[in-house]
């Protein structure tokens, strides 16, 4: 991956597409419809809403002239950190110990 993405790892993709079409002064709308895209959709990704597919991906970034792949590498980063923040184990010391006396909850 590209090393000024690497910064982005664990961040929707959309909202970094988001951040580039801003800095290179591209409007959502226009791009949108370039891409044969509705525009209330590419706004929900760009909002972070929703994912982006592969196939969509490969247009923004030969669109855009990015590298190959670094949007699919920045969603499947996105699914890993949304994955392990489901996956945290509760908190168990907020549990009424005289609820369960017979038990070690550690």
């Amino acid at each position: 991956m590209i090393s000024q993405f690497e910064k982005y790892k664990g961040i929707h993709p959309g909202i970094v597409l988001d951040r580039e079409l801003k800095k290179r002064s591209i409007k959502q709308r226009p791009f949108a419809l370039s891409l044969e895209e509705h525009p209330q959709t590419f706004n929900a990704i760009t909002k972070g809403k929703r994912g982006i597919s592969a196939a969509l991906v490969l247009k923004i970034e030969r669109k855009l002239g990015l590298d190959e792949g670094t949007l699919v590498i920045l969603q499947a980063y996105y699914k890993i950190k949304k994955t392990k923040e489901s996956q945290s184990t509760p908190n168990l010391n907020i549990l009424n110990k005289a609820l369960f006396w017979d038990t070690d909850i550690q």
